[in-house]
């Protein structure tokens, strides 16, 4: 891999599936973006990339896709993810860097990144990776985390905080952890080849003392009514985005998948072990169902 890609937060060997989503009082934040994801998925497709699929907690609401590609940086989040999915041939686990994807251009007709994009140093460059491994037209969900929110805005006048909530620059607030404007994030998906169509802010009550307070139907109901006013403007913390991949751009030859994440070469010749380079000589391990792009095999 190349030593100039940007840094990767890496959840290898974390629990953050049962720490944060199952143990953290989560279940508000989980049902709301449940809904968020069916307003804006397609009735189904052939092959979805879920970039950050981690232990798969979004994987099963694709439902109407054919084939689900999970690609996450740690290996193990993607064995937690066949724990809670099993293998088959609907599930392909992937194990690779987000900056210097392994897949043949213009492979998949979906992508989404949910709860991904904010540990991006990076966001354009992974934002223009996922452009270049999707078919034209096709369907992009991007999350991401919105440092224009009402809370932000709020401390910034009671100088409370430091960053202003109105600049483009992103906020790192803590080490591969970043809060970005919706505006410089439009602009990157532009760029990129990507056009907007629709909007959703999202998680307008992520307060503690509501989550406990008020019932958590009707706060996810609330939620759900006022997603519907993303396409005017966006002050939650969390907002969702569906995109179209705009533009032409290459298309691999019928029957290629995987790409050499060195020299670009695909397709791959697969053993049961490694998948091997017929161009550079590189093999890359297959070990318990997951496909390892991030070393080699020995």
């Amino acid at each position: 891999m190349s030593p100039n890609l940007p840094p990767v937060c890496d959840y290898e060997g974390s629990d953050y599936q049962n720490s944060f989503w199952e143990q953290g009082e989560r279940d508000y934040e989980d049902r709301v973006e449940a809904i968020a994801l069916g307003r804006l998925l397609p009735d189904g497709g052939k092959l979805l990339l879920e970039v950050g699929a981690g232990a798969g907690r979004n994987t099963l609401r694709y439902k109407g896709f054919e084939r689900i590609v999970l690609l996450d940086y740690s290996r193990t989040q993607l064995q937690q993810a066949q724990a809670r999915l099993g293998r088959g041939k609907r599930f392909i686990y992937v194990a690779a860097d987000i900056y210097d994807l392994p897949f043949a251009p213009g492979l998949f007709d979906a992508a989404t990144m949910i709860r991904v994009l904010h540990h991006m140093s990076d966001a354009p460059q992974a934002l223009s990776q996922v452009r270049q491994v999707m078919q034209p037209g096709g369907t992009f969900i991007l999350e991401f985390a919105n440092k224009r929110n009402l809370k932000a805005i709020l401390r910034y006048f009671l100088r409370r905080q430091g960053w202003s909530p109105y600049s483009l620059a992103p906020v790192e607030f803590a080490p591969l952890n970043y809060d970005f404007h919706p505006r410089a994030v439009f602009t990157w998906l532009a760029k990129c080849g990507f056009t907007v169509q629709r909007r959703l802010t999202v998680s307008h009550f992520r307060l503690p003392q509501l989550k406990r307070l008020v019932p958590l139907s009707f706060l996810v109901a609330c939620d759900s009514l006022m997603q519907l006013t993303g396409n005017w403007w966006q002050l939650t913390p969390s907002v969702f985005v569906k995109t179209r991949a705009v533009g032409d751009s290459p298309v691999a030859a019928p029957g290629s998948f995987f790409r050499c994440p060195v020299c670009g070469r695909f397709p791959l010749e697969e053993t049961p072990e490694s998948m091997n380079c017929p161009s550079c000589g590189r093999r890359w391990s297959i070990h318990e169902g997951v496909y390892d792009f991030r070393s080699q095999a020995t």
